[in-house]
């Protein structure tokens, strides 16, 4: 079998084990953010951190919530690196942004976060913090879901069918499960440019 069609498998796989009443309960809570006017910040590092800039184009223009990702902006973030220390980046950004219990935490990690192996404690801390002023916690995460998956009001956590390949196929359906909310009745509120072209 070529490493393709592996690939494609175990794509295949995580589709069949993947919680669909997890995806749902995620829709309702987010359902609640728009009927509130609350804002969803996206939190996420690498390449969960591009995802979480392409999710906020899709939440804002396709559902009409304001959302924002700290990691679009470069300079605040850099700073705070410099300045403060690699753990506080989120937390003091959310901090500025007066976050609220109206407000939602979208996670987009591989991991989850885990303070114990050092791995995204910037996450560990800014879902702490959500937590302390009654902010909505939601996410889309691999391996056991981490401290996101411990702390969150609804999490979807990408199975793990291959340990060799637990970050790509984490990062991949981050994408279909964003992309799947976005299109879900309970949240689209504006049509997308080629199913409308077509129509």
């Amino acid at each position: 079998m070529s490493y393709a069609q592996q690939h494609l498998n175990e794509a295949v796989e995580i589709i069949q084990k993947i919680d669909a009443d997890a995806i749902e309960k995620v829709a309702d809570l987010l359902a609640v953010v728009k009927i509130d006017g609350g804002r969803i910040f996206f939190l996420g590092v690498g390449g969960s951190a591009g995802n979480c800039s392409h999710a906020v184009n899709d939440f804002r223009k396709i559902v009409g919530i304001e959302s924002y990702a700290p990691t679009d902006n470069v300079s605040e973030l850099t700073a705070r690196t410099n300045d403060e220390g690699w753990a506080t980046i989120f937390v003091e950004w959310l901090k500025i942004s007066k976050l609220t219990a109206k407000d939602a935490l979208f996670i987009l990690s591989v991991g989850g976060g885990n303070l114990e192996k050092n791995i995204s404690p910037n996450l560990v801390e800014a879902l702490k913090y959500a937590k302390s002023v009654g902010a909505k916690v939601t996410g889309v995460v691999g391996r056991d879901g981490g401290y996101t998956g411990q702390v969150a009001d609804a999490c979807v956590i990408v199975p793990t069918v291959n340990i060799d390949n637990i970050t790509p196929h984490s990062e991949a359906f981050q994408a279909v499960v964003w992309h799947l909310l976005v299109s879900h009745p309970k949240l689209k509120a504006n049509q997308t440019k080629w199913e409308s072209a077509v129509k």
